[in-house]
């Protein structure tokens, strides 16, 4: 079997699944948002009754993240929403962003987008949060209300997105129907060059197969490349296996992934104890190719689909209005450490915005000290808008007030992960999808710009 269909075997108590198979399987973590919680607290309740007790408290995880730091008054009762359901079932990992239990959230925009507005209980980006928090781990199986839920794939997990009314049922029964998926094999060998990252490495593979050649299949990427990659690298990856229509996206399990999953248990007291699944001998795949990561380029996903897929050095005639790093994908402080290689000692030359995905990465940046100086201070003196409101911002355009929002028709590169029309804002944007090494890059130059110029 391959690894998710080992997953799927052991989470519905059967020996053997295949491709094709539909399995009533057992859920070990149930994540939902500000977004799309109170439409799935709609569903359980309408379904289960008013009064209804959720399945196990302690298998779920609310993170608000998406329309957050926005004057919209909807979007601010949507968190008051999660509030009162968390506090009428007892569940403990509710991160909130007021600390008190009984009071409402209120952006305060008198206060600008870029000093701190929330409590420490406060998260960030949902998919970059789960982990950091100790909510991933090996051999699980994880549900999301949201498309890039794939993105814990890179700790051996089965994760996928799914809408509310799965999720609701999820929410009084704790189990879920799943179809298993077939799986695409993607080996990767080499290591990565001078100025490629693992940005590079999705796009490249989406572009080869297109933004819908993984419909309803698992991504599977292993390899002694996949080995070499680090847990941020993978998480780049398995995020963007929806980019291609993948059901899900993951990893084998090694010394890395068992370190930081301990880690990451051990400081948050979350549950410890998780059992990988391995690597068979015979696996059946749909799909099976080799990627040798030292021969990729800088690459783009161009205007208007993840899978339009181009070299950086050959779109230099691109003209660019703003450049945005952030998000789940390129929001982490290892994104934003590279593209401040870049960045440093130069000064933009477009609006730039800078939104780190969770408040370590904010704390990280305002801590880590180049030269004397804080990575955070250097991003500031180059011309970078940096906001301290950790947040998915942009990234799924929201309310017109919403930080970086694309608001006219304009060219954005950005190191986020999804660029259809409208994807940030005004449906007649264009989106361009780079890694923070060439979104750092282009913001000096006005125009998509190959990093290894700056390297």
């Amino acid at each position: 079997m391959t690894l998710t269909e080992k997953i799927l075997a052991r989470a519905s108590g059967k020996a053997e699944v295949k491709a094709g198979d539909n399995v009533w399987v057992n859920t070990d973590v149930l994540l939902t948002h500000d977004v799309c919680g109170p439409g799935t607290i709609g569903v359980f309740k309408r379904e289960f009754g008013q009064d209804a007790k959720v399945w196990d408290p302690k298998k779920i995880v609310i993170i608000p993240d998406h329309y957050i730091f926005t004057s919209d008054s909807k979007s601010n009762r949507n968190v008051d929403i999660l509030r009162d359901f968390v506090k009428e079932q007892g569940i403990p990992y509710f991160y909130d962003v007021i600390e008190d239990p009984n009071g409402h959230w209120v952006f305060d925009a008198s206060q600008g987008q870029l000093k701190r507005q929330y409590a420490a209980s406060y998260a960030g980006v949902c998919h970059t949060a789960l982990p950091l928090k100790g909510h991933t781990r090996p051999g699980e199986i994880l549900f999301g209300t949201d498309s890039h839920t794939c993105m814990a794939g890179a700790f051996n997990m089965f994760a996928t997105g799914i809408g509310n009314t799965d999720a609701g049922f999820i929410l009084g029964t704790g189990k879920l129907l799943v179809k298993v998926p077939e799986t695409m094999h993607f080996r990767l060998e080499g290591r990565l060059p001078k100025g490629v990252m693992a940005k590079d490495v999705i796009l490249h593979i989406i572009g080869d197969i297109g933004f819908d050649g993984a419909t309803y299949r698992a991504m599977q990427f292993d390899g002694p490349g996949a080995q070499a990659l680090d847990m941020d690298d993978r998480m780049t990856i398995a995020n963007m296996a929806i980019e291609a229509g993948g059901k899900n996206g993951i990893f084998e399990c090694d010394e890395k992934t068992i370190a930081f999953v301990n880690e990451k248990t051990r400081l948050n007291g979350t549950k410890s104890t998780f059992r990988p699944v391995d690597l068979d001998r015979d696996q059946t795949f749909i799909y099976d190719k080799t990627f040798d990561l030292s021969k990729l380029e800088p690459t783009i996903a161009l205007h208007p689909d993840p899978g339009n897929r181009a070299l950086a050095r050959e779109c230099a005639h691109i003209p660019l209005d703003r450049a945005y790093i952030g998000s789940c994908t390129g929001g982490k402080t290892s994104d934003f450490l590279a593209f401040a290689q870049i960045i440093k000692g130069h000064k933009v030359v477009i609006d730039t915005f800078g939104v780190p995905a969770t408040p370590d990465v904010v704390q990280d940046l305002q801590n880590t000290e180049w030269k004397g100086k804080t990575v955070w201070a250097i991003l500031e003196e180059a011309g970078v808008q940096m906001t301290e409101n950790a947040s998915c911002a942009a990234c799924l355009g929201g309310p017109t007030d919403t930080f970086g929002r694309l608001n006219r028709p304009m060219n954005c590169i950005t190191a986020t992960n999804r660029n259809f029309p409208g994807r940030m804002g005004h449906k007649e944007s264009k989106v361009f999808l780079a890694s923070p090494y060439t979104v750092a890059a282009s913001a000096l130059t006005g125009h998509i710009t190959d990093p290894r110029e700056y390297l």
